[in-house]
């Protein structure tokens, strides 16, 4: 009986890790052969290499297909390298693909009903009340807020200039960007800028680097749906920790808006309209018209936001800014350029640094997308098939489940579509140039009804924070400092670098 129970055991194994590895060569797609249980993911599973890394590697291996499969586990995905197929998946048949694929279980991961990581309806609902949030006019109601962080920032390149060691400027960055979360999100003073290991800086730390147990319950997640009805991965530290901020701030406003234009109170203001209501992307009535659907803002609801707006916000603008002054220490002649421009421009303004003023560093501005176009916070967007669809350029049918993924740091490193790609050159994104690219070969912040609601505001605030450093300091390579930064392998949708940024600080004045 026991070997009958062990015999049947083992089948069932073997079933779940093979049971879809024919799905590609029936569809006669080009892709690697895939190993038991792992698929293709082996190195990702294991934190040898991170979800970037995999799709260059596989974007760089097959140069002239415009699709090419693999499998995470036992799920078949598709990769795509054409940005023509790209706009139709983003763009025009985003219908089929609006679902991201990133969220897991959210009766026990109630985080992950965030705007992110929320699928059909919800992410509908979410995306319709949520985009007011980021008009231009909200946007400079909250630059006050920007501000008074970015001087902080200046005084602490200041002082970290008159020292002789090198400074980790991602750790600084990274401080001001939490800093600018707990101001502009929160409503509160983190002292993150002033203190190392303040509260908000270490939850931060928490959610993105991720223990060891975290990375295995996620794996067996992955590769064995069955334990997906009771396995939570998430970190309850960083849930309890969201749920007593949250609870905090409400009872200090009394559940009402405080004026103070943060994120707390837009939601406190949606909290306070009552349920959010609109059309269903997911259901049709008998005449095909579409459902009637809804949803409250309620506590849980508010406290997902927070924290996507918390992690969202707060490593993609620390590593695109930490990054850009690595490459400016690697370019002094641009630097100085730099420099003389956010001079001339804070000159016209009082020197005091504003909305208008930091729209008119246009030079600035294009050496910020350069950089986020050599290393993107998000190194690839995720999408799943919906329903059965037929790519019309390719006359290849897929079927609902099967993830999309597009290899944005591929895209945007490759030759065909960038001159020389690992040169740093802003002059790039001119108008002109822009004009004669692929408009989807350069995607950031994706596109698209999903696209990155928070684009301009982490723009915004990046380019604050980096004027305000340039404006008093100067960046140059350290002794320890890497001409190119060590990838971090076990980062996941966020890249990120190992061993840090340390680059030399030195006074202007």
């Amino acid at each position: 009986m026991i070997i009958l129970l062990l015999a049947g055991l083992v089948l069932a194994v073997y079933y779940l890790g093979t049971r879809n590895y024919d799905y590609w060569a029936k569809k006669k797609v080009k892709h690697d052969p895939p190993v038991f249980l792992f698929g293709n993911n082996y190195k990702g599973f294991f934190g040898r290499q991170s979800f970037a890394e995999i799709a260059s590697d596989l974007y760089n291996r097959y140069p002239n297909d415009k699709v090419v499969g693999f499998y995470r586990g036992s799920v078949p995905e598709l990769y795509i390298r054409d940005p023509d197929i790209i706009r139709d998946i983003l763009i025009n048949d985003f219908a089929y693909f609006h679902k991201r694929g990133q969220g897991r279980n959210p009766k026990l991961e109630p985080l992950l009903t965030n705007l992110f990581h929320a699928e059909g309806d919800l992410w509908k609902l979410q995306r319709q009340r949520i985009t007011p949030a980021f008009t231009t006019a909200k946007l400079k109601a909250m630059f006050p807020l920007v501000v008074r962080c970015a001087e902080r920032l200046q005084d602490v390149a200041r002082d970290t200039a008159t020292r002789s060691d090198a400074c980790d400027v991602h750790e600084l960055m990274a401080r001001f960007t939490t800093e600018f979360i707990g101001a502009c999100g929160f409503g509160v003073s983190t002292d993150s800028l002033g203190n190392e290991d303040s509260a908000f800086r270490n939850i931060g730390r928490m959610i993105f680097h991720i223990p060891l147990p975290i990375m295995i319950k996620h794996m067996l997640w992955e590769l064995f749906p069955p334990v997906r009805s009771f396995l939570y991965v998430d970190n309850p530290k960083i849930r309890d920790a969201m749920y007593s901020l949250l609870k905090s701030i409400r009872e200090d406003r009394q559940c009402k808006p405080s004026g103070r234009n943060d994120f707390v109170d837009f939601l406190l203001e949606l909290e306070n309209k009552g349920k959010i209501v609109g059309e269903s992307i997911e259901h049709r009535n008998a005449d095909g018209s579409p459902v009637i659907v809804d949803m409250d803002m309620d506590m849980k609801m508010m406290i997902a936001q927070l924290y996507v707006f918390f992690a969202a916000g707060f490593e993609t603008s620390s590593s695109a800014t930490s990054f850009l002054l690595h490459q400016l220490a690697f370019n002094p002649e641009l630097q100085t350029k730099i420099q003389s421009e956010i001079d001339e421009v804070m000159q016209k303004y009082d020197n005091k640094l504003c909305y208008d003023a930091v729209a008119e560093m246009t030079l600035l501005g294009m050496a910020f997308k350069e950089g986020i176009r050599m290393f993107p916070p998000l190194g690839v967007l995720n999408r799943v098939c919906a329903r059965t669809y037929t790519f019309p350029r390719l006359g290849l049918t897929i079927d609902p489940g099967v993830k999309i993924v597009i290899p944005v740091d591929a895209l945007q490193n490759d030759e065909k579509h960038f001159d020389n790609p690992r040169e740093f050159r802003p002059q790039r994104f001119t108008a002109e140039e822009v004009q004669k690219r692929h408009k989807y070969v350069y995607l950031p912040f994706g596109d698209g009804p999903r696209a990155c609601i928070g684009l301009r505001l982490g723009e915004m605030q990046s380019l604050a924070g980096l004027a305000a450093v340039l404006q008093q300091c100067s960046v140059s390579p350290a002794a320890e400092t890497w001409r190119v930064p060590l990838l971090n392998s076990r980062s996941n949708v966020v890249q990120a670098v190992r061993g840090g940024l340390p680059l030399k600080l030195t006074n202007r004045r």
